[in-house]
Parts: C-alpha cells; structure tokens; sequence
C-alpha cells in the first residue's frame, strides 16, 4: 500500500506523523556507505554498479569501504561509519554482546568455502590431531566459530589448543611460514592457502555444522531509512540472484575490485553461494546456537538474545 492511501485512510495524527518524520528523515539522505570484504555478493554489485544505478536517481551516492574481516566492519558500523555490510556469523553475536548498534536486515546461507587448513604434508589428519596446535584464526570472525565447533565435534575442549588470533592478511603468511599449524579461514584466502600456499582441508565447515553469512545494518539508519535499506537489500538479492547464473563473470567482477588473482576468485565463485534471502526462524535458531556456545566458553561477557535485533521492515 502507498504512503498516500495510508493518509487517506485517516490512519490518525500520531502515524501521519510519523510517516512525515521517516519521509523527512530518507529525503536527508545524500550517501550509503556499505562495507565490504574481498568476496561475497556485495563485491559483485559494486562490479555491477548496481547499488549506484537504483540510487542516482534518488540522489543519493554510494561509498564502497573494503575490510579485511568482519570484526573491524561491526565497529565502524557501531560507530555509525558504515550503515550496510555482510560478514559472517561471528562477528554481529561478538558485537551485539558488546551493546553495538547493529540488527540483522537479511541472511545468506553458507554452503562452501570455508574450513580449516594445514600444510599438505602435516602429520595433521584428522580433528583430534589438532591438540596441543597452534591454530590460527581471526578473532570474532566466522572462522572462530568453525574452531571451536570443529573441536566439539572430536570431543576437544578450547583450551586444547594455541588459538593465534592474525587477520587474514597476516594468518596467510604464518600459514605458509610455519609459525601456525593449522588456518581456519573462508574463501578467498580458503582458496588461496589452497592453491598457493602448499595447504590441505583438513575440514570443511559444511561437514561440521550450518553457517549462515549475514547483511548487518547500523541501528538508527535501520530505523530512520527503513525503505532505503528494503531497496538496498533487494538490490543485493537481486545481485545475488544474478551471479548463480553467472559464475564466470562473477570470478572477473571479484578479481577486478579485490585484486585477488582470477584463478583463485574463480575456485571461490565456483564454490559459493549467493542466495540472499530473509533472516528465517531456522536462521535465527543456528545463530541463536552460536551465541550460546560463546557465552558458555566465555567468549562473550553475557547471553544475548538474537531475535532482537533481527530487523522486520515496518512497512513490509
């Protein structure tokens, strides 16, 4: 129903008036900033300029800031320096626990493209060899999440291993190096210590348990832009939708923006999927999931609930 109808229906001053405050509040906005890593459907709507060719008419621009994990992104975003992002599940559990300013606007399950990597010829071979290693990992990421359900599943505990806490760009060389026995990682730089540093899977995420990636949203854009970020996420579904179809052009559009060779986007792209759709009960239960474990570790200082910062379009 449009904005109109609702005021001829004489919906009362208080809605009217808030209806006003929201269209006042969207007609303010100039730019979208939208973080972003080195994969992912948000690379390939960049590529695609999608995001900018549905907003210039509505004159507002889009600026693209790249990190190297989901981690730095959730805090810029608290911040209020980013208002649209995707990471994976990791990074908004640790950041809600800590009372940031995020709520979850879609969801992306993962099917591929992550796991946990040693040298090709570690004695390393299967889960339980991982005792006493040191094991690396970006702290907070989705990889954290991997390790410590990888260790669940051989009957480890976190303290039986040395967690390295290195942000991919430096987890890579440590790999290649020596200084760290085992990478829990996602693609690209799963495909990359694949294919150029010399690595084995010793397992992959998906045989361990559902993950799901997330589009995360900065609260008060959420609230004050509530139709920008519908278009916004429609667009990137749209996008999503696009590349299934299009693989090939989707490893050109990774490696253009991210600078990551096209071999190596080419085994990622291959292997991932790109279906954004709604944050599902089913998605909240395996989230849900995910936070508990923390809590119970104690990764995170306290429980928290996640269906409460699940965002619902109010005019959905």
């Amino acid at each position: 129903m449009q904005r109109r109808d609702f005021l001829k229906l004489s919906i009362g001053t208080a809605a009217a008036a808030a209806i006003a405050s929201s269209a006042t509040a969207q007609g303010a906005l100039k730019e979208i900033r939208i973080g972003y890593q080195k994969t992912g459907v948000l690379v390939i709507a960049r590529q695609r300029a999608a995001l900018e060719k549905h907003f210039a008419p509505q004159g507002i621009d889009v600026k693209w800031i790249e990190f190297s994990s989901g981690p730095p992104m959730m805090e810029a975003m608290n911040v209020g320096s980013v208002d649209f992002g995707a990471v994976g599940d990791s990074p908004p559990v640790f950041a809600q626990a800590a009372g940031a300013a995020i709520v979850y606007a879609a969801a992306q399950p993962v099917t591929n493209g992550q796991g946990i990597l040693v040298p090709k010829h570690s004695p390393i071979r299967d889960i339980a060899d991982l005792k006493g290693k040191r094991v690396g990992f970006t702290k907070g990421s989705s990889a954290h999440n991997v390790v410590v359900q990888t260790l669940e599943k051989a009957g480890l505990t976190y303290a039986d291993i040395t967690p390295v806490y290195l942000t991919p760009p430096d987890a890579g060389p440590a790999f290649a190096n020596g200084s760290i026995e085992a990478w829990a990682i996602w693609d690209p730089y799963f495909a990359i210590g694949e294919t150029k540093q010399n690595g084995r899977i010793l397992i992959n995420a998906r045989e361990v348990t559902k993950t799901n990636s997330f589009y995360i949203a900065n609260r008060d854009f959420a609230k004050n832009h509530g139709t920008i970020l519908q278009q916004i996420v429609e667009v990137t579904t749209a996008a999503g939708t696009w590349a299934e179809q299009h693989r090939d052009e989707v490893a050109r559009s990774l490696a253009a923006i991210t600078g990551v060779p096209l071999d190596i986007q080419t085994v990622a792209a291959n292997r991932a999927n790109f279906v954004v759709g709604p944050v599902t009960d089913d998605i909240v239960a395996t989230q849900q999931g995910v936070a508990d474990r923390f809590y119970k570790l104690g990764l995170i200082p306290k429980p928290i609930v996640i269906r409460d910062i699940v965002w619902r379009n109010p005019a959905a």
